[in-house]
């Protein structure tokens, strides 16, 4: 049997704004809000359901992407302002990792889920 994780639940205080941001960002399709979730489609096995919630621990979230879909969503990043950097403890020096020979790096979404990105699988 494969195992595969279909979706998960992301919280957050707006979750139509979050959903937009995160969709914007990875250039992903999102569908309509229901009353419940904002869906976004990350890939053909996994959706992000985006839930309103008034308080949340922060989550990390990692991704394994091609290296011009990293230079793209690092773009879109830098165009959103958020600030980026190379490691979980270094949030905001402004630069990438090369661990395991790739490029990488990490960055905050407006409610405070920290994202990486990263060429070559860890």
């Amino acid at each position: 049997m494969t195992v595969t994780l279909n979706h998960t639940i992301v919280p957050a205080h707006d979750k139509a704004a979050a959903a937009s941001w995160f969709a914007d960002v990875f250039a992903l399709p999102r569908e309509q809000s229901d009353d419940h979730f904002a869906p976004v489609f990350v890939n053909d096995a996994l959706t992000f359901l985006f839930a309103d919630a008034d308080r949340f621990s922060a989550a990390h979230y990692a991704f394994h992407v091609s290296e011009p879909e990293f230079d793209a969503i690092l773009a879109r990043v830098r165009a959103s302002g958020r600030p980026f950097g190379s490691a979980p403890w270094s949030r905001t020096d402004g630069s990438l990792n090369d661990w395991n020979g790739g490029k990488g790096v990490y960055f905050e979404t407006p409610d405070g889920h920290l994202m990486e990105l990263m060429t070559v699988p860890q």
